[in-house]
C-alpha cells in the first residue's frame, strides 16, 4: 500500500520553483566547553569541600557526558552523525524520497529511498577561526538560498566549527512537506534532549523497501480513483473551506466574488516586502531579555507577546526610515500571526510539548503600526489591535491549504498552489512566527544548546518572513530575507536592540 502526500503536504511540494523553495529550519549553538566547565566547577567544589573536612558529592550517574568520555572529545562529526542515525527511527520520511505519478494521476508518494547515504545529508563546514555572527549569518544565507536535491530525502544538517570559545553550530534544512503540524517533527526537534543524561534508542536494523515502478503508481492511482467514485462527489457538495464554496454554480461564483472584494477593500498596504525577486536568502539573529520584555508588559498591563510584537514594529518602522524619510503617521504593516500567541486554548494539546518549528496552526492577520513614533502609543496600538484582530472571523486564516484538497489528481493541488500565490499575495506583508510558551533547556548528544533560532519558511512573493521563541530567558529573533529586496537584513539585529531599549526607556 502506497503512502500518498497529503494534500497540503503536495502543494508545498509543488509550490517549489526556481525563485522560491518551501523549506525552514533551525539553529544551534551547542557549546561543547560549557561541560568541560560545569565538570571543573563541580571538581573545585568537592575539593574545597574535602579540605574542609566536609563529605564529597556523590559522583555524577553513569553514562552522562561528563563521565563517557564525551568532555574530553568533544560533539564531532562522527557523533553527531551516530545521534541521527539513532534517531531516523522516529521520523521515517527522513528516509525516504517523493516519487511523482505518471500524467499526474494521483498525489505523489512516499517511497524509501534505496540508496539513502546518511553523510551525504550530515555536513561538515567551518567558518575562518575566530569566526564570528556575521560570518555564521552568511554562511546558513548561502546554505538557505540552494534548493534540495528531490533525489534524495528533503533534507540537510550542517555542522559548522569555527565559532568562537570552542562553540558549534549545527544548522537543519527541512523541506515543508516533511514537517506536519504535530505529527511530523523537524529533524532539529529530533536531536534535541530536555536531560543532559539521555539513552540511545534501542538499534534499529532499516532496510529499504522495494520501490514501486512507474506503471505500479499510475495503476494504484486509477485504482484508487475507481475504488471510491462518491468521494469525489462527496468532496465536492460536502468538503470543507474552499470546497464548501463551490456546492453551486452561483452559490460559488457569489462567495468567490464576495472573497475577491474583501481582498481588494482590505488588502496589506502596498509594499517591497510583497515583490520577492530571487532566490538568494539572507539572514540574521538577534535576542532581547525575557525578563526586561516582561517588566515592560508589566508596566503597560498587555502581555508578552504585545511587547514581543511592538519591539518587531519597531524594527520595521527603523527599516522604512533607513530608505523612506515619508513614513506617515498612518502607515502600517500587515502580519500573520498563530492564533494561539493571543488564545492558548486554541491549541488541540493543553499538554503537548513546547516546539520552536509551528507549521499548520490556525492564524490571524493585524496590523503593525509603524506609522507611530511614540513608542508607548505603539505598544498601546499593537495591543489593541491584536486583540480586536484576533476575534473578527475576517482576519483568521487556517494558512494556506489546497484549493480542493480531496481530489487526488496533481493537476488540482498543482493549480491550488499557484492559485493560492496569486489569491494571498497580498492577504498580508509578513508572516511571524511566535512562540506560545518558553522552550526548556535543549541538549545534544548531552552538550548543552545555549541559543536557539527557528529559521521560518519563506514562501513565493515574500520577502521577508520573522520568527521569535523563548530560550533561555531570552528572546530569540530570526530573520530570513529575499537578499535582492532586502540586501540590508544584518541591520536588523541593531533594529531589534534599538527597539527594545526605546521601550524600556519609555516612562
Amino acid at each position: 500500500m502506497v503512502n500518498r502526500l497529503s494534500p497540503r503536504d503536495a502543494m508545498f511540494y509543488f509550490l517549489d520553483d526556481s525563485s522560491a523553495t518551501t523549506h525552514l529550519g533551525a539553529v544551534l549553538i551547542v557549546d561543547p566547553e560549557g561541560v568541560r566547565r560545569d565538570a571543573g566547577k563541580r571538581s573545585t567544589k568537592a575539593a574545597s569541600a574535602s579540605s574542609r573536612g566536609a563529605p564529597a558529592r556523590e559522583a555524577p550517574s553513569r553514562g552522562s557526558a561528563a563521565d563517557n568520555g564525551s568532555a574530553s572529545s568533544g560533539l564531532d562529526y562522527q557523533r553527531l552523525v551516530a545521534l541521527v542515525e539513532n534517531r531516523l527511527q522516529l521520523v521515517p520520511r527522513y528516509r525516504q524520497i517523493v516519487r511523482e505519478v505518471t500524467l499526474g494521476l494521483a498525489r505523489p508518494v512516499w517511497v524509501d529511498d534505496p540508496d539513502f547515504d546518511i553523510n551525504f545529508h550530515i555536513r561538515r563546514s567551518g567558518l575562518p577561526r575566530p569566526g564570528d555572527t556575521a560570518q555564521l549569518q552568511d554562511l546558513i544565507a548561502r546554505v538557505m538560498s540552494r534548493p534540495l536535491d528531490r533525489t534524495r530525502p528533503l533534507w540537510e544538517m550542517y555542522l559548522i566549527e569555527g565559532l568562537p570559545d570552542g562553540k558549534l553550530a549545527i544548522l537543519t534544512k527541512t523541506h515543508r512537506c516533511l514537517v506536519d503540524g504535530e505529527a511530523q517533527l523537524e529533524i532539529s526537534e529530533v536531536i534535541t534532549d530536555e536531560s543532559r543524561h539521555s539513552e540511545p534508542l534501542a538499534e534499529e536494523i532499516w532496510m529499504p523497501g522495494a520501490p514501486p515502478g512507474a506503471t505500479t503508481l499510475a495503476l494504484g492511482a486509477l485504482a484508487d480513483a475507481l475504488s471510491r467514485p462518491g468521494d469525489l462527489v462527496d468532496s465536492v457538495m460536502h468538503g470543507n473551506a474552499i470546497v464548501s464554496d463551490l456546492r453551486s454554480t452561483a452559490e460559488g461564483v457569489l462567495r468567490r466574488a464576495g472573497s475577491v472584494v474583501q481582498q481588494l477593500t482590505d488588502s496589506a498596504p502596498q509594499s517591497p516586502l510583497n515583490n520577492a525577486t530571487t532566490s538568494t536568502r539572507a539572514f540574521a539573529v538577534a535576542s532581547i531579555p525575557r525578563r526586561g520584555c516582561a517588566k515592560i508588559a508589566e508596566r503597560y498591563e498587555c502581555t508578552v507577546n504585545d511587547v514581543e510584537l511592538a519591539v518587531l514594529t519597531g524594527v520595521m518602522r527603523r527599516w522604512m526610515l533607513s530608505f523612506d524619510e515619508s513614513v506617515q503617521s498612518g502607515d502600517t504593516v500587515r502580519v500573520v500571526l498563530p492564533l494561539s500567541a493571543r488564545d492558548p486554548a486554541v491549541e488541540r494539546r493543553l499538554d503537548a510539548e513546547a516546539r520552536w518549528v509551528t507549521v499548520g496552526k490556525p492564524s490571524f492577520v493585524t496590523d503593525l503600526p509603524v506609522g507611530e513614533d511614540n513608542p508607548a502609543v505603539r505598544l498601546a496600538q499593537v495591543a489593541g489591535l491584536a486583540n480586536r484582530f484576533s476575534h473578527s472571523s475576517r482576519r483568521l486564516s487556517m494558512g494556506p491549504r489546497p484549493l480542493l484538497p480531496e481530489l487526488g489528481v496533481v493537476p488540482f493541488p498543482e493549480f491550488s498552489s499557484r492559485a493560492f500565490r496569486s489569491l494571498n499575495r497580498r492577504a498580508y506583508n509578513v508572516p511571524v512566527s511566535l512562540g506560545t510558551a518558553p522552550l526548556a533547556p535543549r541538549f545534544v548528544a548531552g552538550f548543552p544548546v545555549v541559543e536557539l533560532y527557528a529559521i521560518p519558511t519563506l514562501m513565493a512573493q515574500r520577502a521577508l518572513s520573522v520568527s521569535i521563541i523563548e530560550y533561555r530567558d531570552k528572546l530569540q529573533f530570526a530573520f530570513i530575507a529575499d537578499r535582492g529586496v532586502l540586501s540590508d537584513l544584518p541591520a536588523m539585529t541593531d533594529y531589534v536592540t534599538e527597539s527594545y531599549e526605546e521601550l524600556s526607556m519609555t516612562d
